[in-house]
């Protein structure tokens, strides 16, 4: 039985999920390049860039928040830019002495974290929403469409395809070890720290071998049944007048972000 952990497609009828992938990926990585290039500190422009993600959210079915609530999981990976923040330029804020450093908060380093943070967390939600209105296979022949080079399109694919497969040898090689692991009540299971290494390294050197197993007889099975490199599909992704009509749109909305944060 595979664990879907890692597939977050939602499927909704709407026309965000109708679009042609290709559309999907175009806005998403201008709009993440658009928000890279703005200026710190252009909180209308960041403002405008988040009420379309809320626009978008709602034409796509899943609740006007659904980016927003799941955005927060890059919240930790954006605070290591908190060094920003002690800038050497502008005004100093306040003076905090640690011992042997002294740390002083600018205004221009203020902003500039502020600006990093929300960047980061407009870029995670426009991906969040990508991932939950187009289909993984779909993402991949968007991205061939698009020239991305097919060895790179091929991994990612297989990658994604047998994560699943990897995710479910790990749960076995654990319930193994939990079937294998008698232990009595309030008696703590296990040896000491040497012993807990050397089962964890058993388990891993157990992991590659099947799956380096299980990897020949899938490349076997796929060169037999006449795998050539290329990925196919039935979708054929024939972009229609309103995907031309919602790109064009998209852009100009992006262009319109970007005189907003840089015309003051």
């Amino acid at each position: 039985m595979q664990v879907h952990i890692f597939d977050q497609y939602h499927f909704r009828q709407s026309r965000i999920h109708n679009l042609d992938p290709r559309v999907k990926v175009l806005v998403m990585v201008t709009f993440i390049l658009s928000n890279a290039i703005l200026p710190d500190g252009s909180w209308p422009a960041f403002a405008l860039a988040w009420l379309v993600l809320l626009i978008a959210n709602d034409l796509s079915n899943l609740g006007l928040g659904f980016s927003f609530k799941r955005s927060f999981v890059a919240l930790p990976f954006a605070l290591m830019a908190v060094s920003a923040i002690f800038s050497p330029l502008g005004e100093p804020l306040a003076e905090w002495n640690l011992g042997f450093i002294t740390l002083i908060p600018t205004d221009f380093g203020l902003i500039r974290f502020l600006s990093i943070l929300v960047r980061s967390w407009l870029s995670v939600q426009m991906a969040i929403l990508l991932v939950a209105t187009t289909q993984f296979p779909d993402l991949i022949h968007s991205f061939e469409h698009l020239r991305v080079p097919r060895v790179l399109t091929t991994i990612i694919a297989f990658l994604y395809r047998y994560l699943f497969i990897l995710t479910n040898e790990v749960f076995r090689l654990l319930r193994a070890r939990d079937a294998r692991s008698a232990g009595l009540p309030g008696i703590k299971q296990g040896g000491s720290i040497l012993w807990r290494a050397k089962v964890i390294g058993s388990m891993v050197g157990q992991l590659f071998l099947r799956s380096y197993e299980r990897s020949d007889r899938i490349y076997s099975a796929m060169i037999s049944r006449g795998y050539s490199g290329h990925l196919r599909t039935l979708n054929p992704h024939v972009m229609d007048r309103l995907d031309w009509s919602i790109m064009t749109i998209s852009f100009f909305i992006l262009i319109l972000i970007q005189l907003v944060g840089w015309i003051r």
